[in-house]
């Protein structure tokens, strides 16, 4: 359990009462949050959370953190809780109570110690068939407005799954309940595109950038569930878990043997 967190600038005990309920993101959902690694002192791909909050700030109306206070506010954190080696963090930005034109930034950020955690032997996935995700400006965002993630995530706990996918409003897979979808046919890699409402993640887009340069042929296309049926492998990821491969979804098993070496190239480029 974290000793502290911060609170605009401060540091208090975890457990301090510090929203009143005019808070508009405890009301609306009206912020987000970034949920980042740190390892041996380092934020594991700073400038990517950094430049995704930034744009997410911008979009809402909200002022920005500064990269001084992102970078010093999270360091500081972890060396205090203890959890400097190896932790994950979650930086929680959001709207006061003055009114939806009020643009000051409220923020929370939070340690907790991450485990090294046993080898997972591979995910099943199924489909959450309760809520469709939209595509429009605010849908690639992190959102404090969480809700339909929050019940695919039930949904596929209560089904013995690893995770569930989440679909768009064109029937479409978006991404999954905590991470973006990649598949492979052949010797390409596919993955959604921001325009299909899934949520932009830091991973996937470091992956986007640097496979090509490592010989991956990677390619943004809509993805339906009928081509996961037919993929070769299937893969998920996230800032704090890297890349999780997928071993059945929808009755189709799957390989690993790229999935393997993809996990290779985030290995030597990241941790």
């Amino acid at each position: 359990m974290s000793s502290f967190i911060i609170f605009n600038d401060s540091f208090f005990p975890s457990g301090t009462p510090l929203l009143s309920a005019d808070s508009r993101g405890f009301r609306y959902g009206d912020g987000l949050f970034e949920t980042i690694r740190v390892k041996d002192g380092r934020i594991l791909l700073s400038r990517y959370h950094f430049e995704r909050l930034l744009n997410g700030c911008d979009l809402l109306g909200l002022d920005p953190l500064t990269n001084e206070q992102f970078s010093a506010a999270i360091t500081e954190l972890c060396e205090r809780n203890g959890h400097a080696v190896s932790a994950r963090v979650r930086l929680t930005v959001f709207r006061g109570e003055m009114g939806s034109s009020d643009t000051s930034s409220h923020y929370i950020i939070q340690s907790w110690p991450l485990h090294q955690e046993r080898e997972e032997s591979g995910l099943v996935l199924g489909v959450f068939p309760k809520g469709r995700k939209s595509c429009d400006s605010f849908s690639h965002l992190k959102s404090n407005n969480y809700l339909m993630y929050s019940m695919a995530a039930m949904y596929a706990r209560s089904h013995g799954w690893g995770d569930c996918l989440v679909l768009n409003s064109r029937e479409r897979i978006a991404d999954s309940s905590i991470a973006n979808l990649f598949y492979i046919k052949g010797d390409i890699i596919y993955t959604p595109p921001l325009s299909e409402g899934c949520v932009a993640g830091v991973m996937r887009r470091w992956l986007i950038e640097t496979l090509p340069a490592a010989g991956f042929r990677v390619l943004e296309k809509p993805v339906a569930p009928e081509d996961l049926i037919l993929a070769d492998e299937v893969f998920l990821t996230n800032a704090i878990r890297g890349v999780r491969e997928v071993v059945n979804f929808g009755g189709a098993t799957y390989g690993n043997r790229i999935v393997q070496a993809v996990k290779g190239k985030v290995d030597e480029g990241i941790y």
